[in-house]
Order: C-alpha cells, then structure tokens, then sequence
C-alpha cells in the first residue's frame, strides 16, 4: 500500500513537472523567442516587492536575484533529499539512484543560470548537462548487465552523449552566428 501511494505520488509530481516545464518552453507563434512564463504568484512576489521597495525582477532576466538564491536553495534542498532517498537501496540500484540525483541537481542548477542570465552559452549548458546526467545513469544501468551486453550498452550510451554534446555545441554555434 505504502509502495503504491508512494509511486502515484512520484508519477503525479511528474506529470505536474512535465506540465509546468512544457509551458513555460512554448514560444510565441512569431518565432521571437519568448522570456519564461511567470505565475501568477511570482508576479504578485514581484509587485509586492517592487511596492515594499526591494529588489525586483530585472526586465531581461524576469527573476530578481532573491527569487535566484531561493531556488538555488530549493534545488540543492531537494538534492540532498533525493541523495538521502537513495540510501534505503541497495547495491547497484543505489548507485542508479545517486547518478539520477545528481544529474537532476545539474540539469535543475544549469535551467535555473539560464532563466536567470538567458544566453546562447547557458542555453548549452542545459543542454551539455543534461547529456552528461543521462550518460552517467545509463553507465550505471549498464554495470546491472554483464559481458557483452554490458559492454554494448556503454558503447551505445557513449554514442548517444557524443551525439548529444554536439547538438549543444552546433546550438551554441548556431546562436552565436545569428547574433
């Protein structure tokens, strides 16, 4: 019972995620690149603050840098908790379980350098950072197999983040030419 409330727990803060994340990438129909979309409590936050005369979201960026070190702290608050989630398992499966955590606490701090200086460089970052975290938990699942197919299943997640490098450098490039 307790595995199960656990797991639509986990699936519905996903899809909560995924929701909110494919919001706020949609871009305008003109092709312009939008800023990302803020709340309606977030822009309360900044109207409150603005009128209490404290530091506000900067027109480029859209998040104060207040706003800044409270989600840098939430991210490194909810990897710490992830690493301690990972403790309960065992074996290779904890290991699993910390390259996960640790590939989602980069990924989560390279998005949040890009919502707050948005830039071609930060922009491959995210993406180098999420190639990085998907190469280190497929290394890790590979270590489950053995023989062959363990050696096929590395070579195939080396290939997959080569690949995947590229694309952020070729995005990096790409922004540079256009600017």
């Amino acid at each position: 019972m307790k595995h199960n409330l656990i797991s639509l727990a986990v699936a519905l803060a996903f899809g909560i995620a995924g929701a909110a994340h494919a919001a706020d990438t949609t871009a305008p129909a003109s092709g312009t690149t939008a800023a990302p979309a803020t709340t309606a409590p977030a822009a309360a936050d900044a109207k409150a603050d603005a009128k209490a005369g404290t530091k506000s979201a900067d027109a480029k960026t859209g998040m104060s840098k207040d706003d800044y070190k409270a989600q840098k702290q939430r991210i490194d608050a909810d990897f710490k908790a992830a690493k301690k989630e990972c403790d309960t398992q065992k074996a290779n499966a904890k290991d699993v379980c910390k390259a996960e955590a640790k590939g989602k606490h980069s990924v989560a701090k390279a998005q949040l350098e890009e919502q707050y200086k948005p830039s071609p460089s930060h922009e491959a970052k995210v993406k180098k950072e999420q190639a990085k975290a998907d190469y280190d938990v497929a290394k890790e699942k590979c270590d489950d197999m053995q023989g062959n197919a363990k050696s096929v299943c590395k070579k195939d997640a080396k290939s997959q983040y080569d690949s995947a490098k590229g694309d952020a450098k070729a995005t990096k490039t790409e922004a540079k030419a256009h600017s």
